[in-house]
């Protein structure tokens, strides 16, 4: 006997349907539509997420197993098919979604708001910007060219480490370089940007300083550069050097034409030395190795 309302009901509570059904209207994503609306579609996936759903006939299998109990669960669509979820992708405004997804990320950046990460006291914002390879099957997805026998697409995500909430993704065929996406970034004045050796191009890294924001990423073990300026350092801390550094390289020095911070970092748990490059200069230089970390 029904009691109560199920978590999933519970959870799907929580979101903000007056602001999804205007991405709705929007777009027109139930027009002509008489059973399966964007909303059933919406909660079709979201428990696709929950549960670790891995394909469209998985999911079928699931809520069918469950039909009794889909109107409790907030579905008003009786009968939920493979087909009839494969043509409302194929079919809908991928932006109905996208839109919805933004306003959910900004209120969830809201009730992080006042967070603070652990041993990074005092810092506003702090992205990590990184990217996956999923693999794709050639033959099913040949518009993901990847390598001669397969095919892949790239999700490049921005992570707010307060939170861990996504504020940015792109996704691109398997062949973009890591370092283009930075082309697509709106970098934000205050803001620190921690990345990898992959996205190091100093005329990039150096819109990034133009538009106040701050870098923290790791040298490339070809730099060429001259040491202007060396701080101390407490050792027992795995610190080597804190540096004031000059480009010489004759296209870096072009690209990257002002001074910038080397940091020599010494991990206990591997045993390797790490070299950290960002424009910040007021922080510890402890602090910039525990950004990257």
């Amino acid at each position: 006997m029904h009691t109560g309302q199920y978590v999933f009901a519970q959870v799907m509570d929580y979101l903000p349907w007056h602001v999804f059904r205007r991405c709705v209207a929007r777009y027109g994503g139930d027009h002509k539509i008489k059973s399966f609306s964007c909303v059933d579609q919406f909660r079709c996936f979201a428990f696709a997420q929950l549960t670790w759903r891995e394909s469209l006939r998985d999911i079928e299998a699931c809520l069918r197993a469950q039909s009794g109990k889909l109107y409790h669960l907030g579905f008003r669509c009786p009968q939920i098919s493979r087909n009839t979820m494969a043509n409302a992708n194929a079919e809908r405004d991928w932006r109905i979604y996208a839109n919805f997804a933004q306003h959910l990320i900004r209120m969830a950046r809201e009730l992080y708001s006042g967070e603070t990460l652990p041993g990074l006291e005092g810092l506003d914002t702090v992205y990590a910007l990184d990217s996956s390879t999923i693999d794709l099957c050639l033959s099913v997805f040949p518009w993901a060219p990847f390598r001669s026998t397969k095919a892949a697409i790239k999700l490049h995500t921005l992570l707010d480490l307060r939170g861990n909430i996504p504020s940015f993704i792109h996704i691109s065929d398997g062949k973009m370089h890591d370092v283009n996406i930075l082309d697509h970034l709106v970098p934000e004045a205050g803001a620190f940007y921690v990345m990898d050796r992959g996205y190091v191009d100093y005329g990039r890294l150096a819109k990034l300083g133009d538009a106040g924001s701050f870098f923290v990423t790791r040298a490339k073990s070809n730099m060429k550069a001259k040491r202007r300026y060396s701080r101390p350092v407490d050792r027992t801390t795995g610190l080597i050097c804190d540096q004031t550094i000059v480009l010489t390289g004759f296209y870096a020095r072009q690209d990257f034409d002002r001074p910038m911070r080397r940091v020599k970092f010494n991990d206990p748990k591997t045993g390797k030395s790490l070299v950290f490059l960002t424009n910040n200069f007021a922080l510890p230089a402890l602090t910039i190795a525990r950004l990257y970390k």
